[in-house]
């Protein structure tokens, strides 16, 4: 699959890669999808993407859902109870953009735990399970949104399952962008899936899908998820038109992300080049780069305004940091134009 450059608007939108389109061949699936109520007997696109997905994390099962923020809820519904705690890296997206769900709605008290590049430290992870009453779930995130798309190294997921299995803790795998790691790392997807329980994984950023994510896990886990999903609201119907989407990002997109990461890699040189402060080259390990600003004269939002002048779009990280995240529509004019845009700016 050819990477599309940025649209007709003439707009480098950098800011996620959930803003990319879906293929001339996923809107074609689309239209001749079979389709069925996937609250009653089942929609058979939506079966065939759930099969698929579990083959592809080597799991038992598989369940169809509206977003990865549903898939982590569900996991931790179905392994968990209430007013259990939840260790996860301090800077993972389940502690941090989806805190809500943890604590309102899963009930669970989270435990952030130190690390390094999103890496949970193994020895604060023990301790803080034996300090702990009643815990619930470990959760690992690769690859790492907060660590700049870092992924994390399998011998460090087989110790940390390992550890969750010792104790009688079920190791859930926030995997949204876990075909970048696969591809990082040059090992099929089921290889890292093996390190934990259950694994949510996102069709809907650089796999160019519109819409949904899957969670895949054991039968047990997934018959649990699947009646949690309808009391979350997540029952979808007609849900084929959109899996059918889904089942072409993962039959035709995975492969190409090396492409994305190549262009990730290219801008953190660049900006580099043109001051060392504001990247690490040798920290862009896929398809998100984190920008420190905090040496410059400008903070992140006004280095944001001022680049969205030059028409390209990055997203402010707090006071001192941008994240740029690479995707299809992002080709090499587009990387030219935003290096030209960041020099600019750097006079």
């Amino acid at each position: 699959m050819a990477t599309q450059e940025s649209g007709s608007d003439g707009i480098v939108d950098l800011r996620s890669d959930t803003v990319t389109l879906p293929t001339a061949a996923m809107l074609e699936r689309m239209q001749r999808a079979p389709l069925g109520d996937d609250g009653r007997e089942g929609d058979p696109t939506v079966r065939t993407l759930e099969v698929r997905g579990a083959a592809l994390t080597g799991k038992k099962a598989a369940l169809f859902v509206p977003s990865g923020t549903m898939g982590n809820l569900l996991a931790m519904l179905a392994h968990t109870e209430r007013a259990a705690d939840v260790f996860a890296d301090g800077g993972a997206h389940l502690l941090n953009s989806e805190l809500g769900s943890v604590v309102t709605i899963a009930g669970l008290l989270p435990k952030p735990v130190p690390g390094r590049r999103g890496a949970m430290d193994e020895t604060a992870l023990a301790d803080a399970i034996r300090s702990s009453e009643r815990p619930g779930l470990i959760a690992m995130e690769t690859t790492h949104n907060g660590a700049g798309g870092a992924v994390l190294p399998l011998a460090h997921m087989t110790r940390i399952h390992a550890l969750g299995q010792a104790r009688g803790i079920p190791v859930h795998l926030d995997g949204a962008r876990l075909f970048n790691a696969s591809v990082a790392l040059g090992v099929p997807a089921a290889h890292i899936a093996a390190h934990a329980d259950s694994v949510m994984l996102c069709l809907s950023k650089g796999l160019s899908a519109p819409v949904g994510s899957l969670l895949c896990g054991s039968n047990d886990v997934i018959t649990r998820a699947r009646a949690l999903r309808k009391l979350v609201g997540g029952t979808m119907r007609q849900s084929g038109i959109v899996a059918a989407a889904g089942l072409v990002a993962l039959e035709t997109m995975i492969d190409r992300l090396s492409e994305d990461h190549a262009a990730a890699k290219r801008l953190a040189a660049a900006l580099s080049w043109l001051d060392p402060a504001l990247a690490d080259p040798d920290h862009v390990q896929t398809n998100i780069l984190r920008v420190d600003v905090s040496a410059s004269a400008r903070d992140a939002a006004a280095w944001a305004e001022g680049v969205k002048q030059h028409g390209i779009l990055v997203q402010a990280s707090g006071p001192s940091q941008l994240r740029l995240v690479t995707h299809r529509h992002i080709g090499d004019s587009a990387v030219d134009r935003t290096i030209a845009a960041f020099a600019a700016l750097g006079r």
